[in-house]
């Protein structure tokens, strides 16, 4: 007797590859060992006109060494904010097998100061880190003339 197989929705399934390609020699990769530095990196890969328009979210990738894997630009949103998905910044990460994140994203009106919900995704994104072994070593609020760290005002 000849059985039939039948294709369902619970034998389909989609392939996920993962990739990672660096076009940059590890002698060339920027180390970062300071908030500056940090803020140097990123201000350098901001897009100058975009940086006092739409608040954006970016995330520097780091190796063991601190030396910039690639910086993954998360999200664009609106003037007044927006939506940095952990899930995306932890698939990046583990991506690229980095070992530290440096978190940032800009302010367009020019204020530094931290919102709560500034204050609540790096807790929350600190904790997936713990879990994940990925350190976040910052969260860098920038404009185009200066920057805050979250790390060197202590709330990290």
């Amino acid at each position: 007797m000849e059985k039939t197989i039948q294709t369902s929705a619970f034998t389909r399934a989609a392939e996920i590859r993962l990739s990672y390609r660096n076009r940059v020699n590890p002698a060339e990769r920027p180390q970062v060992t300071s908030s500056a530095d940090s803020y140097r990196v990123l201000k350098a890969s901001w897009d100058a006109g975009r940086i006092e328009f739409v608040e954006q979210f970016k995330v520097l990738l780091l190796n063991r060494a601190n030396r910039v894997l690639g910086i993954y630009e998360v999200s664009t949103g609106g003037v007044a904010g927006t939506v940095a998905d952990p899930k995306l910044i932890f698939a990046a990460a583990l991506k690229a097998c980095a070992s530290g994140l440096i978190l940032s994203h800009n302010h367009p009106s020019g204020n530094l100061s931290p919102s709560a919900a500034d204050l609540q995704l790096t807790r929350k994104i600190k904790q997936g880190g713990e879990l994940l072994d990925i350190t976040v070593l910052d969260h860098i609020i920038l404009t185009s003339e200066s920057y805050y760290s979250l790390a060197d005002e202590g709330l990290l």
